[in-house]
């Protein structure tokens, strides 16, 4: 009898946990399920819409809390509603201010070398012109001043992540994942811009990686906005019209090939004869800025393992063999999707 009840307890034990090992795959299962659903949605569909659908109509602008649209602030309305708080930060051609309007913050950019008046006013035609969920939103502005009044990003340009991922407050949001998340919308802002309303524009302000990751803004939910487009030239290969970026010699290895003197050292630099090139330039440096974005977390030397060939097709010499900005951004998109359903299915085994 003791036998048969030891017996029974035992055959009970095991069932039990047959029943619950079964549980646990029927569980990893559907969430693998889930998952892979989700990423598809998000990750491989390539046929996105270029406007943020929370962007108002053209002249109009939504930030921070607000409900509804206001139409861009004019000269007046800038000079009476914003105040000037501190500055924040300065270039070439203008200074930034933290600024105020109706309790939100804006950002105040002001010219400050008169010589520059053109670029400036390049910018602000590019920001009126391609306001989307790339681009930093356009609050007002006001010809006579010299003044572009844009929403507020208390992070920064991309050159403070590290800074940024180095606070407690943001230490849990460096990770690998948030890293080529932030790969994929830098490609996606150059693939907007080479696609865009106007044309294709070449991101001229990326002769080094500084320079670069200084055109760009980290938003409060850690993605990219494009913020400094002073420097767009366009480009239209079908009727041969392509762009130098400056009338001076650019130098180093950032830059791509073509955008290099090709007469060597011992023929002086003139402009005239330096050859034209197109869009591809911005594909060449793609590499070097996921490089620095991915940095030194843990996963990261995976991604990039994965990233080696597409980025091997991006350094291609000649610019024509290189990948376009779509193309690129469709492979990081479907690389993301294999790493995070490989991760997430490295972590079910962990559970069992």
């Amino acid at each position: 009898m003791d036998k048969r009840f030891h017996s029974s307890r035992k055959n009970g034990h095991w069932n039990c946990l047959l029943l619950l090992v079964i549980l646990l795959l029927f569980t990893v299962v559907v969430i693998n399920v889930l998952l892979y659903v989700y990423l598809e949605h998000v990750y491989v569909s390539t046929s996105y819409p270029l406007a943020d659908p929370r962007t108002c109509p053209q002249g109009y602008f939504k930030i921070s809390n607000m409900k509804n649209c206001s139409a861009w602030l004019t000269c007046d309305g800038i000079s009476k509603e914003v105040r000037r708080l501190k500055l924040v930060g300065e270039g070439a051609v203008k200074k930034v201010y933290l600024s105020e309007w109706k309790e939100m913050k804006v950002a105040l950019s002001q010219l400050t070398v008169p010589d520059l008046q053109d670029d400036f006013l390049h910018g602000l035609r590019m920001l009126q012109s391609l306001q989307s969920r790339h681009v930093v939103t356009l609050v007002g502005y006001c010809e006579e001043s010299k003044s572009i009044l844009t929403e507020y990003h208390p992070l920064g340009s991309l050159q403070n992540l590290d800074n940024i991922f180095n606070l407690p407050k943001y230490k849990n949001f460096n990770t690998w994942q948030n890293r080529l998340g932030l790969a994929i919308d830098y490609v996606s802002i150059i693939r907007y811009l080479h696609n865009s309303p106007l044309g294709a524009l070449v991101m001229c302000d990326s002769n080094d990686l500084d320079k670069v990751l200084s055109q760009y803004l980290l938003t409060s939910d850690f993605h990219l906005v494009a913020n400094d487009l002073d420097a767009l030239p366009l480009v239209d290969n079908e009727k041969g019209v392509l762009v130098k970026c400056g009338p001076r010699e650019i130098t180093g290895d950032f830059v791509a090939p073509e955008q290099l003197w090709p007469y060597g050292s011992n023929k002086k630099f003139i402009n005239d004869l330096m050859p034209p090139y197109d869009e591809k330039t911005d594909v060449w440096k793609i590499p070097a800025v996921t490089d620095y974005l991915l940095g030194h977390v843990e996963g990261s030397d995976i991604v990039r393992f994965h990233l080696f060939d597409i980025h091997a097709e991006c350094k291609k010499n000649n610019p024509q063999e290189r990948p376009s900005a779509q193309t690129v951004l469709d492979s990081y998109k479907r690389i993301t999707t294999a790493l995070l359903k490989a991760f997430s299915a490295a972590d079910a085994r962990e559970m069992l």
